[in-house]
């Protein structure tokens, strides 16, 4: 067994899911061991559509945004280890609990996704997310998505 580990940049990430711009909220895949857990990376620049009305004078990141950046990383998860659903079935986020934000985030941020499997049966997917800036722990939720 090899001890490379695998990373996915934007252009692969767009071949896994079915968002794009403005609403694609992960920018590479640093380490993923399939059904166990995905480490991945959101640069925060300004040039983001939200922070034109979310504050002007002092932008902020949206917790929603943080939090549908944590489920794109699951659903990359989800997609890499059942690879036969890729472009043929959609992962819907169907809930959020245990949702905390410690930490702003701001333009120049770089957010490290690290998102673990809970629990797996079937279609559904319990995630346990965090969201780091700077090493710090800026969001954490259990988050549960679906396969259609």
């Amino acid at each position: 067994m090899s001890d490379e580990v695998k990373q996915y940049d934007i252009m692969e990430i767009l071949n896994i899911l079915p968002h794009r711009y403005p609403f694609v909220l992960v920018d590479r895949v640093l380490e993923i061991v399939l059904g166990e857990s995905i480490k991945a990376l959101k640069n925060v620049t300004i040039n983001e559509p939200f922070f034109q009305g979310h504050f002007p004078s002092e932008p902020v990141m949206p917790g929603v945004l943080i939090m549908e950046g944590m489920a794109q990383a699951g659903a990359i998860l989800a997609y890499l280890t059942e690879t036969e659903k890729v472009g043929k079935s959609l992962v819907y986020f169907a809930g959020m609990d245990k949702v905390r934000f410690r930490k702003k985030i701001v333009p120049g941020d770089q957010i490290i996704f690290e998102i673990s499997v809970l629990k797996r049966k079937s279609k559904i997917y319990k995630l346990a997310g965090k969201a780091y800036v700077d090493e710090n722990l800026a969001a954490e939720a259990e988050l549960l998505a679906s396969f259609s």
